[in-house]
C-alpha cells in the first residue's frame, strides 16, 4: 500500500477501565508500566468502604465498591487477597479463585426428585445467591469458583 507501515491496537487503562483504539508508528517506542501486587486480609466493611490490611505494616487500606470486582461478593472477613495499583493507587483487587463457604439459607430437595443438573438458588454466609444441585442442604459446606460463581463440589472439612 501507499505509505508508511502502522500499527492498529485495543489498548484498556487498568485505572480507569476505559478502551481506546489507537494507531502508532511501529518504531514508536513506550515506558513500562509497572503493575505492584500486594498481598492484604480483607478485615471489614463500613458502608460502601472496605478495608483490608497489610500484614507486613499493619497499615489499613480504604477501598471503594467500585473497585472490587463481581467476584468479591464471595470473599469472608479474614480473607487474603491481592491488591492491584499502579503508582500507589490500587484499581483491582484479585480474590481467591475457590472459597469454601456454608449455606445459610436454601430449600429443601423434593424426594424423588432425580433429574440431572437440577438445581435450586442457595444464600451462602456471605449474601450472595448461587445455584447448588437438589441435595445440598442449610449448612453444608460447599466450594465456589469465584470467577464464575458456579458451585463446584461439597467440602470435605
Amino acid at each position: 500500500g501507499k505509505g508508511a507501515a502502522f500499527v492498529r491496537t485495543k489498548m484498556r487503562n487498568v485505572v480507569t477501565g476505559g478502551v481506546t483504539e489507537t494507531s502508532f508508528n511501529p518504531t514508536a517506542k513506550f515506558e513500562q508500566a509497572f503493575v505492584e501486587r500486594k498481598e492484604a486480609e480483607y478485615s471489614y466493611q463500613d458502608g460502601d468502604l472496605y478495608y483490608f490490611m497489610d500484614p507486613e505494616t499493619y497499615d489499613t487500606v480504604p477501598l471503594n465498591r467500585d473497585v472490587l470486582g463481581d467476584g468479591f461478593r464471595f470473599v469472608k472477613e479474614n480473607t487474603v487477597c491481592k491488591l492491584l495499583s499502579y503508582k500507589g493507587s490500587v484499581f483491582s483487587v484479585e480474590v481467591p479463585n475457590f472459597m469454601d463457604l456454608v449455606v445459610t439459607e436454601t430449600e429443601p430437595g423434593l424426594k424423588g426428585d432425580t433429574a440431572t443438573n437440577v438445581t435450586k438458588p442457595a444464600t451462602v454466609e456471605t449474601g450472595a445467591e448461587i445455584k447448588v444441585p437438589l441435595f445440598i442442604s442449610t449448612g453444608d459446606k460447599i466450594n465456589i469458583d469465584t470467577r464464575t460463581g458456579e458451585y463446584l463440589s461439597r467440602s470435605k472439612d
